[in-house]
């Protein structure tokens, strides 16, 4: 696994320009080299609040993101720095500082809200940040999040601008952390000292005020509430009372910073490093480095094209990307390992299908760890369609090794043979006698030979059909024998000849069965994989559905005691519809599974098994592969 990059100083990742949104290339070059997965904290807010300076805190720097001094806002678009998580030694880091909200100098608050909805796709922890209070202005400023319902789509289908769309943002949405910067009001309430999590909560609760502002307030309490199920909250004071160091907190050692601030500082840091959660996405899929450039890619080009991101075509589109990599994966680990453990000839067919039966098994277990959402099991076809063409490779270089060396050593062991009958030695009274002795001399030093492989029964049978002729004209000139002992000779010939043509197809025919049972076994392996992954997605949905459904009925709780009763009446409805998906899912799943299960069996296994018997002295071939499927999957629908 390629780790973390540990980057000297940050680098754009996402370009505003002339009110356009673009990813840098050289960005999305580093994210790509990133495999580990990534915890994602960003960081957003109002310009000249002093972002920076918390982010490059957090990268373990003085300096790094731009700090400005002036009334000009100095970070622009998405700035994006990756350090080796300092607590998780196998994440990478990854801190997002983005463009200073409300800058006037823009013009243009569109793109505002485009990175303020983008810092929310891409993060696992979002932080905002804002100064000496939470108040009406503080939530006035923070108005973007109203605009996230509609500016994100969770799916493609028409239906998705209905309320419950939004209302699954907290599936995927990140951790949110409220900043107050400059905080200069003691915490309490009621005459009680409160913490900084109840002053968040408490600043979140409806206000009954019927004012315009009010409302508007409400509404962006509401939709932190809904879509942000996990909050916490930080006050900072002032860093230091100094005018000069506050000009230059770049160059300033943390000692020379008021001491309240430093365990602030402290504190905050920990927090994130502890609690902040690996970026993951729908049905628990963990978001490394280059998957997150790869959604980034994705989110930008549908912004860029009049359109609004979804989450459900965004996940498309990384699975088709990942599904094929994690396809190029599995094959490369097959090939790589049968390579390795393979030396040609294979002493029998058995040996190499035992060896091939490991490499898949390996290589379906890369192919699962590294893909997801292959719902019509598209990959995972594809995979066992390309290792069963590879294992047909393999097994016809092994028959092509096994063939050279045994006609190789078959040729140097009947050179004398072969002189003997150029010379006319067998051509005499008793030649015959003499030339089987020779031949089973062959025959017997042939058979001491090691590894000779699958191909040595077949060359030795050519070997002595060749030498039929011959012998017919050994004995023909052999005057020792009677017309009646030539007739007995020929006679025993044709049998043995018939014999060996008869072990040949046995043989054949049980290198077919050994070549079936292995199919067979890779067919119930990827079942086994398959089924595993699917009660794993559908345990992820389920608790996905469950949390919705949680949050949903502390939503409800809390609204009657704020006096708003009807909006107790559409989160009722909507904790409604979660349970019947709840309930939807429960009673579909076996089902569904099943179906699947029979969909990839019949793709997976397209020729007949050929199962073979013996009767008497012949041979049957019989084909089970139908009822073989059918048998198995019923008997997973069975164990459901």
């Amino acid at each position: 696994m390629t780790t973390g990059l540990n980057m000297t100083k940050p680098i754009c990742l996402v370009e505003n320009k002339e009110n356009q949104l673009r990813v840098n290339p050289e960005a999305l070059e580093i994210l790509e080299k990133i495999s580990q997965p990534v915890v994602v904290v960003a960081i957003a807010g109002q310009y000249r609040t002093g972002k920076s300076y918390l982010m490059n805190h957090l990268a373990g720097q003085n300096h790094g993101f731009r700090l400005g001094y002036t009334i000009k806002g100095e970070t622009k678009g998405i700035w994006m720095w990756c350090v080796p998580h300092p607590s998780r030694p196998d994440h990478t880091l990854v801190l997002l500082d983005t463009e200073g909200l409300g800058d006037v100098q823009k013009g243009n608050s569109v793109n505002d809200s485009w990175i303020f909805t983008l810092t929310v796709l891409l993060s696992s922890v979002f932080i905002y940040n804002s100064m000496n209070f939470i108040n009406l202005q503080a939530l006035e400023q923070l108005h973007y999040v109203t605009e996230l319902a509609e500016l994100i789509k969770t799916k493609s289908s028409p239906s998705s601008g209905k309320v419950m769309d939004s209302a699954e943002f907290v599936s995927f949405f990140p951790d949110f952390v409220w900043i107050v910067r400059d905080f200069k009001v003691k915490l309490e309430l009621n005459g009680h000292t409160i913490t900084e999590d109840e002053y968040l909560e408490h600043a979140l609760k409806l206000s009954s005020d019927e004012s315009k502002l009010i409302q508007h307030s409400n509404t962006a309490k509401e939709c932190i509430r809904s879509f942000f199920p996990k909050r916490k909250c930080f006050t900072f004071s002032q860093p230091t009372k100094d005018d000069e160091l506050l000009l230059s907190l770049h160059k300033v050692s943390t000692n020379q910073l008021e001491l309240n601030f430093q365990e602030q500082s402290k504190k905050f840091c920990s927090y994130i490093f502890t609690h902040s959660k690996t970026k993951t996405l729908r049905e628990g899929v963990i978001v490394t480095g280059n998957r997150l450039g790869t959604l980034l890619k994705s989110y930008i080009n549908v912004i860029d094209s009049g359109g609004v991101p979804c989450l459900e075509n965004a996940m498309i589109t990384l699975a088709q990307h990942e599904n094929s990599i994690a396809v190029q994966k599995a094959d490369h680990h097959y090939s790589e390992q049968m390579a390795r453990q393979i030396t040609f000839p294979t002493d029998t067919l058995q040996e190499l299908l035992d060896v091939h039966t490991d490499c898949e098994r390996e290589a379906i277990a890369v192919f699962m760890e590294h893909s997801f959402r292959d719902d019509q099991q598209e990959f995972q076809k594809k995979l066992a369609h390309t290792m069963e063409q590879k294992m047909e490779n393999f097994r016809l270089q092994n028959e092509e090794a096994s063939m050279k060396y045994c006609e190789e050593e078959l040729r140097k062991l009947a050179q004398s043979l072969q002189e003997c009958i150029s010379s006319g030695i067998f051509f005499v009274p008793g030649g015959h006698a003499l030339y089987l002795e020779a031949k089973r001399k062959i025959e017997e030093d042939y058979e001491l030979l090691p590894r000779k492989g699958v191909k040595a029964k077949e060359v030795l049978q050519k070997f002595l059909e060749s030498q039929a002729i011959i012998e017919k004209a050994i004995l023909k000139a052999d005057k020792a024998l009677s017309d009646g002992e030539k007739a007995i000779a020929v006679e025993r010939t044709q049998l043995n000849t018939e014999k060996n043509e008869n072990e040949m197809l046995r043989q054949k025919l049980k290198e077919k069965e050994q070549i079936s049972m292995a199919q067979l076994n890779c067919y119930q392996k990827n079942l086994a994989q398959l089924k595993k992954r699917m009660e794993r997605q559908y345990h992820n949905q389920l608790e996905e559905k469950k949390m919705m459904l949680m949050h949903k009925r502390k939503l409800l709780k809390e609204l009657p005691e704020e006096g708003f009763p009807e909006k107790s009446e559409k989160v009722k409805e909507e904790i409604r519809i979660i349970e019947e998906m709840i309930k939807q899912m429960k009673s579909k799943w076996p089902s569904v599974i099943s179906e699947t299960l029979v969909s990839l069996g019949c793709a997976l296994f397209l020729c007949p098994l050929i199962w073979v018997k013996a009767v008497g002295t012949g041979i049957v071939a019989v084909g089970l592969a139908g009822k073989l499927i059918i048998s198995i999957i019923e008997n997973d629908k069975k164990e459901m």
